[in-house]
């Protein structure tokens, strides 16, 4: 057995960590899931560390130059007009 001093984490459950990441609680365990985010569970409590939350905000920043800003607006289609009624 392996022996980890965990006096130093600072453990936040799941909506906390939601909340700091700016996120519904859905999306956070999605994150999980994908792997994006470490999670620890403990019985039936799963709990992150504050570290590694600060970890993954620092790891989604946008680098300055990068940003693809046609990708995120919407396209321009031609207006939609209701059909009459016949």
């Amino acid at each position: 057995m392996v022996y980890v001093d965990t006096a130093d984490i600072t453990w936040l459950n799941t909506g906390e960590s939601a909340r700091r990441l700016g996120i519904t609680p859905r999306t956070l365990y999605r994150f999980i899931d994908d792997g994006k985010v470490p999670a620890y569970r403990f019985g039936r409590v799963i709990r992150l560390k504050e570290s590694e939350v600060a970890q993954f905000i620092e790891e989604c920043r946008i680098a300055p130059g990068t940003l693809d800003i046609s990708a995120l607006e919407p396209e321009e289609s031609e207006p939609v007009t209701p059909k009459s009624a016949t």
